[in-house]
């Protein structure tokens, strides 16, 4: 039975049972029945950039980053492109895996039109991210900022609030996965606009992105969100595109530096919050730590080539991105990056097993999965 069929019930039979026990059999259903597996939370709900975008940059007009095109998606169910800034899977399709999910939840903008199956649709969760968006990065016209991501989230719960009731749906809220992958962009527009740099501008731009972040989620928390999954900043400047603009062919350290003082800073940030907001509970991927050590010990990962692109052209095949007329690898699963910016669909599927099963190493204070089963 699905979501719509459980509704339908619950509007129905609210005259014979008593509300308690309705309320049991519809919670039981929830938790239990999604898409005919039995997932481990009602739903899952995605915000961020491109690392969890898939597809909503589809449906927007101008010049928004997209990857709805080959040879992207190659590794894909019928090898088709999504929007999806990777060969197949990306992370999230992998941490939705693990929580009994098919894939990530719909992109957003495909549920726009506002019919009732669409509507419960959004029940089973939505992912709202947008390739090329940011935390703090509000006037980028071609991208869904974080706080439109945010308010989009807000039409969809209000839309779900009037299908099954105010209680019901702040249950289902307080038990579903609040995933957040973002700020990585908000790094490269910092790295790319500052002449000289120094500590004091690198300390002032950390503490104010933190800052926004926070914002970001008391916003979610006081629209019902309870249980968050941050997936930090990766090893951003080790990636093939900053890697070509070095003309050592190094990483540049500046970028990693910015990444790693953010990852510390949002670590700090979510425990002051779990002190302060009641029910909040969260796990902190780590997708740099992932990252690192791939690099630090390719070989006994799998691992032929860290540096360059699998899909692209020029230096490091990262002076262009992912077109169709760019070239390709064979042996995809040989690589840590699929283009100029992003993991490849094993690479994704590694990080996700670390994420979701992993040691503190990798998931923080608790992992994915304690961070699933815990009650809240």
């Amino acid at each position: 039975m699905g979501w719509e069929a459980v509704v339908a019930m619950g509007s129905v039979s609210r005259r014979i049972f008593p509300l308690s026990l309705l309320l049991f059999l519809l919670f039981d259903l929830l938790l239990n029945t999604v898409g005919g597996e039995a997932a481990k939370v009602p739903a899952i709900y995605v915000f961020g950039d491109s690392t969890a975008d898939v597809g909503n940059n589809n449906y927007l007009p101008g010049n928004s980053p997209r990857a709805n095109f080959p040879h992207n998606g190659i590794d894909f169910p019928f090898s088709r492109p999504t929007g999806r800034f990777s060969n197949g899977y990306n992370g999230v399709d992998f941490l939705a895996m693990h929580m009994g999910f098919r894939r990530s939840p719909p992109p957003f903008l495909s549920l726009t039109n506002k019919t009732k199956h669409q509507i419960m649709r959004g029940l089973k969760g939505v992912n709202f991210a947008s390739g090329g968006s940011g935390i703090a990065l509000e006037s980028m016209g071609s991208t869904i900022s974080m706080t439109k991501q945010i308010q989009n989230f807000a039409m969809i719960k209000s839309n779900i609030t009037a299908r099954i009731g105010t209680k019901t749906a702040d249950y289902l809220l307080s038990r579903s996965i609040f995933l957040i992958s973002t700020g990585g962009n908000d790094i490269f527009a910092y790295y790319s606009q500052i002449n000289s740099p120094n500590n004091t501008g690198e300390e002032l731009f950390v503490t104010t992105l933190v800052s926004k972040y926070g914002d970001h989620v008391k916003e979610l928390y006081t629209l019902g969100a309870r249980k968050f999954g941050v997936v930090d900043v990766p090893l951003i400047g080790c990636c093939p595109y900053p890697r070509s603009l070095n003309t050592t062919g190094g990483c540049i350290d500046m970028m990693n530096e910015l990444a790693l003082g953010f990852n510390n800073a949002v670590r700090a940030l979510m425990q002051n919050l779990s002190w302060t907001l009641k029910g909040m509970k969260y796990s902190i991927g780590s997708s740099y730590a992932l990252v690192l050590s791939v690099m630090k010990n390719p070989e006994a990962l799998g691992y032929k080539e860290v540096k360059t692109a699998c899909c692209g052209a020029g230096k490091f095949n990262a002076r262009t991105g992912c077109t169709p007329n760019a070239t390709y690898c064979s042996d995809r699963h040989h690589y840590l990056f699929w283009d100029m910016l992003h993991p490849t669909h094993r690479t994704s599927k590694l990080a996700g097993l670390a994420i979701y099963y992993g040691s503190q190493k990798f998931a923080t204070p608790i992992n994915f999965k304690q961070l699933v089963e815990d009650k809240v």
